[in-house]
């Protein structure tokens, strides 16, 4: 079973407010550093929600597979943070 991230779905609707606060201020043509504070702070809170998750994910699904001593489930745990890091770079 997934783990809950509804804790990550309210900071998800906080930057969904965020994110039309910067289009009301792209509209309104406020300042460019009134509009890049705004965005670096959308873009901390998204890194926030993105380590949440993957903290979440560390510790239900890929302990899981641990824990279940199939090491085929574990490896294919293993390379998906492997590969999702890969898209990073």
């Amino acid at each position: 079973m997934h783990p809950n991230h509804d804790n990550q779905l309210v900071r998800l609707k906080k930057v969904e407010g965020q994110v039309r606060g910067i289009q009301t201020m792209i509209q309104e043509r406020r300042y460019c550093m009134d509009l890049l504070s705004q965005i670096r702070a959308v873009t901390g809170a998204m890194r926030k929600i993105e380590s949440g998750i993957l903290e979440s994910h560390l510790q239900h699904c890929v302990n899981d597979a641990i824990s279940s001593k199939s090491k085929k489930e574990a490896e294919v745990k293993i390379k998906e943070i492997i590969r999702l890091f890969e898209k990073l770079n």
